[in-house]
């Protein structure tokens, strides 16, 4: 079994599993106590603090050690806001940021606080520029992803850090994804992260607040990790994931150049082999292990079972999985092709041969699904007027798309097609098939089940 997953969770790595055993029988008494065995799970704890500070770039004393990744970043959006709150409560995140952050930004204006998201194009990347004009002066805290989980494209974080600074607002990176790569550049102020991205034990993220950034700890106060994250520190887990993260990091130079080349050779061979295709993330301002594409006229959820039958484990941002009906936020914000969409996350380690593998077995799973979906027929196809009308209504991705592919060529150039869906990822997915097509997106109205959505043939 190839596991190609490591986006959403990187296999724990040889020295995390070491260091996560012989430490089990040092780290289990109190830090906070003074006798012998509590002052060694003490020194412990300051080395796997000593060494993890060093692999983010901030002091010891800045880093503390918290229960999860997402704990970190709600402590962290928590905590500057409530520190800054005599500034403002103007929050800016952007659109491709990880739910954690978006859950935040959604509980802060629940509670009457103001958000601002900032788009991105396409590739998944903002614009520098847009995220200083959404700077205000009661703006206490602007956030930023280093990279983006689903699609490996690396955010402008100095630029946005350099435009916040100069504000004098405090920019929160999570650096989740990138943390294992080398450290986050720019003058930021928060940064979070979390130790199973990385090779690490599940259950261990950190937060760095800078010394001079306002904050103020939410929830009832507790003496352990500097009152910023509450209840008796893991020790065993801290010391593993701190030794994981060292330990990959002097792997990281010579293993990024590895990956990048085995996802290139994705990016570049898959839509030669599959029809019909968009590879999706910014070429070049990527993360190494992570190559993203979405397949037009086929089912998510069944894609991914095929691919796990053929001995491969991916995931996917399409509205087709069955996690949610509603696309992903990310590929809905890029503007992209959510159906059929399949991440590739390559694990350290990851053998050629896999990769090879996988694009061999890639593209007869999608002509054999593709077949069976008889990609496309037209079911319910009427004439109003001077626009051909297609009925969907009742049906889930790829259908909609599926009945407008095959009804296109039945129209003269100018001409339009009228689809009618009540499958919200028809919302994404029409645009972002009209752009690979070339064929002009009118716009969507409203009808008396779902929505109307219409396209005039260009070519």
């Amino acid at each position: 079994m190839a596991y190609f997953d490591a986006a959403s969770s990187a296999p724990l790595h040889p020295v995390a599993r070491q260091a996560l055993l012989a430490s089990l029988d040092e780290g289990w008494a109190d830090p906070a106590r003074l006798y012998r065995e509590g002052r060694r799970a003490r020194m412990l704890l300051d080395a796997a603090r000593e060494t993890a500070a060093e692999a983010v770039g901030c002091r010891a004393d800045e880093l503390v050690f918290t229960s999860s990744g997402t704990r970190a970043v709600h402590s962290g959006i928590a905590g500057v806001l409530a520190g800054r709150r005599r500034i403002g409560s103007h929050l800016i995140v952007s659109a491709v940021e990880h739910s954690s952050v978006l859950h935040a930004a959604d509980t802060h204006e629940a509670g009457g606080g103001s958000v601002s998201q900032v788009a991105v194009g396409r590739s998944g990347a903002v614009d520098a520029g847009a995220y200083a004009q959404a700077l205000r002066p009661d703006t206490a805290l602007a956030c930023l992803q280093s990279a983006n989980h689903e699609v490996g494209t690396e955010q402008p974080v100095a630029e946005v850090a350099a435009a916040c600074r100069e504000a004098g607002v405090p920019l929160l990176v999570d650096a989740a994804q990138s943390l294992g790569w080398g450290r986050v550049e720019g003058d930021w102020s928060v940064l979070t992260g979390s130790a199973h991205k990385w090779g690490g034990p599940s259950g261990v993220g950190l937060l760095v607040v800078r010394k001079g950034v306002r904050f103020a700890a939410q929830g009832p106060l507790d003496e352990r990790e500097s009152g910023r994250a509450a209840g008796f520190e893991n020790i065993p887990a801290i010391v593993a994931a701190a030794a994981s993260l060292r330990a990959l990091r002097a792997e990281a130079a010579q293993e990024a150049v590895r990956l990048r080349e085995l996802t290139e050779r994705i990016r570049a061979r898959v839509p030669r082999l599959v029809p019909d295709v968009e590879v999706v993330g910014d070429p070049e301002r990527r993360l190494p292990g992570i190559v993203t594409f979405s397949c037009l006229y086929v089912d998510g959820e069944t894609l991914l079972h095929e691919l796990d039958r053929a001995g491969f484990s991916v995931s996917s941002g399409s509205s087709c999985t069955s996690s949610t009906l509603t696309p992903s936020h990310v590929l809905k914000a890029m503007g992209v092709l959510s159906e059929g969409n399949v991440r590739v996350s390559l694990p350290f380690g990851t053998p050629e041969e896999d990769v090879e593998r996988f694009l061999r077995v890639l593209a007869p799973a999608v002509a054999g699904m593709r077949e069976k979906l008889g990609a496309p027929t037209a079911e319910k196809v009427v004439r109003d007027e001077d626009v051909l009308v297609v009925d969907s209504l009742g049906k889930r991705c790829p259908i909609p798309v599926i009945e407008l592919a095959k009804v296109i060529g039945d129209v003269p150039v100018g001409g339009l097609v009228r689809v009618l869906s009540d499958d919200e990822a028809a919302r994404l997915d029409i645009p972002a098939w009209c752009e690979m097509r070339g064929q002009e997106y009118v716009g969507e109205e409203s009808a008396e089940r779902g929505a109307a959505y219409l396209v005039r043939r260009v070519s």
